[in-house]
């Protein structure tokens, strides 16, 4: 039976029908030229001023492992549309091409390449859907993580979001991509045991329930983790937190917990209420944590009033980066036998050549880009496109994540303070053409 996961043995077919047509085409015209594919965000969501690259070790793993097995071969034999000979030929297909990015972490704007490919055409054809689907999914969740991180100005910040994610090799993925960008750790046991990511949780609403009574439960759950943090409106917020006094007074020097949850209503009345409460019976060392539906908004609404919350759980908006659900990302052909190409469809009209970013800093501030030609010598600024893999081998191991996770942090400090807003910045961060893509720009419209 086939597996119903996507695995190395059939991660070559995660890819759209027409991807294969095309292929068919390219091996009947014997077109196999090096061929350079860009894939970049069009244009910002409207509530985004800046992305965060994420999803490369994704991709860098797929390329070194893609390979169609005979399984894969003779289901497209089936669908009765590919030729014998092409077929065959699949059977050793390999990714031998080049890959440039931008290191994952890194803060990048409309139209700027997070990845150029380099190899001939029909691989690089083939894996437009895999990149597209890796690199939207983990962009989107920095992105939305490094917002929430900003709203909680220092505060803990943990992922909830596992069982609202979009399919399981979401909820492996991106809490590597929240972690990137910023969020301490994540709910998910097999993400945290594959990335190594710190693992967080506390208790559900059901462990009270099971019990005869609330303080019961609070009992039996702090014999087994001393400095748990308590669920505490499971009936009534204020019965909650007088069971976590009475608990500390049964305890005495024993009681350890670290603090309550609050998961339901009005976040910032009963968090002053419950903060009342505690600090009055001597428990100040007991720390708020709330959930509930928590975004950057609200969670920088609660910061600003001075709320007494000391930590976030961020389950669905995050997982699902609610508000901006999607990216207009795209993957298309700059270059084919040395020969610079360009797409001129309305609103989708694309950049031609070879590309490098280049980034200006003035006392260690972002100040613009500059996105150039890769052989470009006269643009001031970092190049921030560096070769990842060459002949279908990465150049390096992967990075370690705590590397991608501070990189999003100083490049997230680098912005300026409108940039990093979570409302609109006006003007935008500018990204400018250099002197020689304006001249190929101009060049290749004149020759329509």
């Amino acid at each position: 039976m086939t597996t119903p996961w996507v695995s190395e043995s059939n991660a070559a077919l995660l890819t759209d029908l027409y991807e294969l047509n095309m292929l068919q085409s390219y091996f009947d015209e014997g077109m196999n030229d090096i061929a350079v594919f860009d894939l970049f965000i069009r244009r910002l969501p409207p509530t985004r001023n800046y992305l965060v690259a994420c999803g490369l070790e994704h991709v860098l793993y797929y390329l070194e492992s893609l390979t169609f097995s005979d399984e894969a071969i003779g289901y497209l034999r089936s669908l009765n549309r590919f030729s014998e000979p092409f077929l065959e030929s699949l059977r050793h297909f390999r990714f031998t091409g080049d890959v440039y990015a931008v290191p994952e972490g890194t803060i990048i704007f409309a139209n700027e390449p997070l990845i150029e490919l380099v190899a001939p055409l029909p691989q690089a054809q083939l894996v437009e859907t895999f990149l597209m689907n890796q690199v939207q999914m983990g962009t989107l969740a920095a992105s939305k993580a490094a917002r929430v991180v900003w709203a909680a100005t220092g505060r803990s910040v943990v992922d909830f979001g596992a069982r609202r994610m979009h399919g399981a090799d979401a909820a492996i993925k991106q809490p590597r991509a929240f972690y990137i960008g910023g969020v301490d750790s994540t709910s998910s046991v097999l993400a945290g045991q594959i990335w190594g990511i710190p693992l967080a949780g506390t208790m559900a609403h059901s462990y009270v329930l099971a019990f005869e009574s609330e303080i019961e439960a609070f009992r039996h759950f702090v014999r087994t983790y001393p400095t748990a943090i308590l669920i505490v409106d499971t009936y009534d917020i204020t019965k909650g937190i007088e069971h976590t006094i009475q608990l500390a007074r049964e305890l005495g020097s024993q009681f350890r917990v670290s603090g309550v949850r609050l998961d339901s209503g009005d976040l910032a009345e009963h968090a002053w209420e419950v903060r009342r409460q505690l600090d009055g019976a001597g428990l100040q060392q007991v720390k708020i944590f709330a959930s509930s539906s928590l975004d950057e908004y609200e969670i920088q609404r609660l910061v600003s009033a001075g709320v007494p919350i000391n930590g976030f759980g961020v389950g669905r908006n995050l997982a699902t980066s609610a508000d901006v659900p999607v990216l207009d990302t795209a993957y298309k052909l700059v270059e084919y036998a040395g020969k610079p190409k360009m797409k001129l469809s309305e609103s989708k009209a694309t950049l031609p050549g070879r590309k490098q970013i280049f980034r200006e800093k003035t006392a260690g501030k972002v100040v613009r880009d500059v996105l150039g030609l890769m052989d470009e010598s006269n643009v001031a600024g970092e190049p921030l496109l560096v070769k990842v893999m060459e002949d279908g081998r990465r150049l390096h191991a992967a990075e370690a994540l705590e590397v991608c996770r501070a990189r999003c942090r100083t490049e997230r400090n680098s912005l300026p303070e409108s940039v990093m807003s979570l409302s609109k910045a006006d003007p935008g961060y500018p990204v400018e053409l250099s002197r020689g893509l304006t001249q190929l720009q101009a060049a290749m419209l004149q020759s329509v």
